[in-house]
């Protein structure tokens, strides 16, 4: 019998831990017993696709314009700049745009230089200002679709410099989204059933589900004519009527049995 209480402690420590990984050993193996000369089960899957597509017509348009005036006073050009600018938004309000459809989206100062000319082939000569320049550059959103040829005419009446950016939307775009996710799911859906009956195979679950896109598009049933605008003509320019198309493109994984 040994006597060292030391040598007793270590002895009792290293029965322990071999207890411990003997017990340990004994579960996994009895948890092996099912299994033991069967086959374990693999799990079977299958892939299908849906298509959702919903075609609204826009009820949004878009667009920018820009103001640009020059003096060589700053303050003067400044001035100019926002008489355009506030005389283009009466116009726009009056007409039933609403103040928060109307944004400043951007506003610079800069000089402009010139250089002194003494013909080809002598350099160009002493450099010297010639304005400062105030532009403003405005974003509107027009919720009357109809009233937009007016506006984009009126505006270029009342001093804007550039007109550009237009574009159509659909102001509850996701509920349409949502539509469309749906009737791809339902595609989705009846692909799988009968996928699952061809195959002989019983659909247990969804393992997995994807989206891909939801990305509106817009077909035009008509051209948009701007003949005479900006060149001293009457006509305003025609916003075509179009439809925007909403696709959803989704795809569910299952588990079959």
């Amino acid at each position: 019998m040994i006597d060292n209480p030391k040598i007793q402690r270590s002895a009792v420590a290293v029965l322990s831990l071999l207890a411990l990984f003997l017990l340990a050993k004994t579960i996994a193996e009895v948890k092996e017993w099912p299994y033991i000369g069967k086959d374990v089960p693999t799990q079977s899957t299958i892939t299908v696709s849906g298509k959702g597509e919903v075609l609204e017509i826009p009820d949004i348009a878009t667009f920018s314009f820009g103001v640009t005036e020059e003096s060589f006073d700053v303050a003067k050009a400044q001035e100019d700049s926002a008489k355009a600018v506030n005389a283009i938004i009466s116009f726009l309000e009056e007409n039933g745009v609403e103040k928060r459809d109307i944004k400043t989206s951007g506003y610079n100062i800069y000089p402009r230089y010139e250089y002194e000319k003494y013909g080809y082939p002598v350099p160009p000569g002493k450099q010297t200002l010639g304005a400062y320049v105030v532009t403003q550059s405005i974003s509107v959103k027009v919720r009357k679709i109809a009233e937009a040829g007016k506006l984009i005419s009126g505006i270029g009446e009342r001093g804007a410099t550039e007109i550009s950016g237009l574009s159509f939307s659909i102001d509850k775009e996701e509920e349409f989204k949502k539509e469309a996710r749906e009737k791809a799911i339902a595609e989705a859906k009846e692909n799988a059933k009968t996928l699952a009956k061809d195959l002989g195979v019983r659909l247990v679950r969804i393992i997995s589900f994807s989206e891909n896109g939801s990305y509106p598009s817009i077909f035009y049933s008509a051209k948009a004519s701007f003949d005479g605008f900006g060149r001293g003509g009457e006509t305003a320019p025609e916003i075509p009527a179009g439809e925007t198309s909403i696709i959803s493109n989704v795809s569910i994984t299952y588990e079959v049995r």
